[in-house]
């Protein structure tokens, strides 16, 4: 049991004979691409960094019990811990062969292996495990690579990056690639990278998923956002996380 659950928890793509990596073009070469902790003001980062200051270990520290409970519990399968896990999700899940973000992962060991039911998407069970395992790779170098199985999910991502939508006609990439560094209402926009997520943000006063956020730009150009958790969102996560292949992970980050 204990094999299988890490074939499924570490690298759904590493269980596949099918690994050849794809190299995408983007508008930000690899050598300029910055993390969005750089626009924030040193004593944010400061924060960010200070595991005593941090309101995202709040949430680390509760996805640790969290982590312990249950017959199996996750710690019963993964003794040894998780460390470099976060930095390969979103990743081809060979059992449902579809596209899987750290969430969806959490969920289907809860359902594959633990005989138990899956967690609402912003849940605060669902980001607090998510919080713990992810923070497990913290300053890890994200790894995360197109393959000719997430080809199609890597083209959906980046054509909903491009498009233009809501009623103010902006897509991703006008604020993202083409105006980062720039003010826009006093603010800096960043490169868009989601490596600090989750994360706890102030205008939230809380902590919330990657998703939670594109769902945020969705409304803030006064689009219809999708579903938290949906493919859509899953893509475009997929789409972001090879942009930013190559930062650190983050999280539990903080961002304004």
């Amino acid at each position: 049991m204990r094999l299988l659950a890490a074939c499924f928890l570490f690298v759904g793509a590493a269980c596949s004979p099918e690994t050849t990596q794809l190299e995408p073009d983007f508008p930000i070469e690899a050598s300029q691409r910055v993390s969005g902790s750089n626009f924030l003001t040193p004593e944010t980062v400061a924060q960010q960094n200070d595991d005593f200051e941090n309101p995202g270990y709040l949430w680390v520290e509760r996805g640790a019990d969290l982590f312990e409970q249950g017959e199996p519990s996750c710690a019963g399968c993964h003794e040894n811990g998780l460390e470099g896990v976060a930095t390969h999700y979103p990743a081809f899940d060979t059992g449902t062969q579809t596209l899987i973000n750290l969430e969806g992962r959490i969920n289907l060991c809860r359902t594959r292996h633990q005989g138990l039911t899956s967690l609402p998407y912003e849940s605060d069970e669902l980001l607090s495990l998510t919080a713990f395992v992810a923070e497990q790779s913290r300053g890890l170098p994200i790894s995360v690579e197109v393959t000719p199985q997430t080809q199609s999910a890597f083209e959906s991502g980046a054509d909903y990056f491009m498009t233009r939508r809501g009623q103010l006609n902006l897509a991703c990439t006008q604020c993202h690639d083409d105006n980062w560094g720039k003010q826009l209402r006093g603010d800096t926009i960043s490169q868009g990278h989601g490596n600090g997520f989750p994360a706890y943000r102030f205008e939230w006063e809380d902590f919330g998923s990657l998703h939670r956020r594109l769902h945020d730009c969705d409304t803030g150009v006064r689009a219809a956002p999708m579903e938290l958790g949906s493919q859509t969102y899953i893509d475009l996560e997929f789409y972001l996380a090879v942009r930013a292949s190559g930062l650190e992970l983050e999280s539990p980050g903080i961002r304004r």
